[in-house]
């Protein structure tokens, strides 16, 4: 069975035949300290996920620089990062919008450029992969909006809703609607969007901010993917409780959230009706638990979330991961699934 179908059966609730689908995500950090040990692993349990490279007929106007590097780094918005320690992403500092009313939103580019790939050369690569299974994406813009605002200040205009920001809002969602719907004309798998919305206990700001003003966003997203016939995948760090009922309302298929954060036993409610995208705990049990702690966690998420599917074995591999602890959710993944 291809890497692809393996994948589709687990989000569909079909896979009762074979081990559930894998895929480590690996940060640069990673790759920088333990690289030969990686490509070691990923021989040993090769990812059912891959990507493609992307060629654009126009040039990136702001972005410049390595996001991963120490130093200063520009994305294709204009936001300007600052990193200070190699393999992870840094911070903006000096948010592109300063003026409370956002009188200043044009300093902001919107990157068209993101949407100047030929569809012909991207589906020439995913047919050199066309057993994997390839995820696209994929739009942000709660997080967008922090980077060119600021995070407080962002927090502030939640409340009291600047009109600019509120039209600069509508263009930002339409370029990401753009560039999904071109996205979805290829033959890849599923879309993806992102934005982290849970802090350590709760979410970041009020869930009935994030019903008014994003959820009709990622219901576009969605409503996209399912036109062209595709999955669709959310990542979303921190506690995300309140927002998965919404998430499941809407047609999301897949989320990668910190589990561990909620606990594994308050998203029972949830078995059978959203596939978890990982994880395992990244916080405490990746770079300090012994290997029967690793081995107990991921028995835990399965005998609780598993219907066959419904969870694919994702762990992230980042700052103070042990590679040992690593490696051992996706031989406990193996050996709790491929009879199920």
């Amino acid at each position: 069975m291809t890497s692809k179908q393996i994948v589709l059966d687990t989000l569909e609730f079909k896979n009762s035949n074979h081990r559930t689908a894998r895929e480590l995500w690996a940060l640069p950090w990673a790759f920088n300290n333990y690289g030969k040990e990686i490509q070691s692993l990923l021989q040993e349990f090769p990812s059912d996920f891959s990507g493609v490279p992307f060629e654009y007929e126009k040039p990136f106007v702001r972005q410049k620089g390595d996001m991963h590097e120490i130093g200063e780094a520009t994305d294709a918005w204009g936001c300007t990062f600052v990193n200070v320690s190699r393999g992870i992403i840094g911070e903006v500092k000096n948010p592109l919008v300063q003026d409370d009313d956002w009188e200043d939103v044009d300093k902001v580019h919107i990157p068209e450029e993101l949407l100047s790939f030929k569809i012909g050369q991207v589906n020439a690569e995913i047919e050199k992969v066309s057993d994997k299974f390839l995820v696209f994406g994929c739009p942000r813009p709660f997080e967008q909006l922090q980077f060119i605002r600021g995070t407080e200040n962002f927090y502030v205009d939640l409340i009291t809703r600047p009109k600019k920001m509120l039209e600069f809002m509508e263009k930002m969602h339409d370029f990401y609607c753009r560039y999904l719907e071109k996205l979805a004309q290829t033959n890849c798998d599923a879309l993806s969007f992102m934005d982290d919305w849970g802090a350590q206990r709760s979410l970041l700001i009020d869930p009935k901010i994030w019903k008014e003003l994003f959820m009709p966003m990622y219901r576009d997203y969605i409503d996209i993917a399912k036109k062209y016939g595709k999955k669709t995948f959310m990542h979303s760090d921190g506690y995300t409780l309140d927002i998965i009922p919404s998430l499941i309302d809407i047609g999301l298929d897949a989320l990668n959230t910190q589990i561990f954060c909620m606990g594994v036993e308050k998203l029972a409610q949830f078995k059978g009706k959203i596939t978890f995208w990982g994880e395992i705990d990244r916080q405490n049990l990746l770079p300090y638990a012994s290997k029967e702690q690793i081995r107990e966690a991921v028995w835990s998420v399965k005998d609780t979330l598993y219907d066959n599917g419904g969870c694919i074995a994702q762990c992230e591999f980042g700052p103070g991961g042990k590679f040992e602890n690593v490696r051992e959710v996706f031989v406990m993944w193996d050996e709790l699934t491929s009879c199920c």
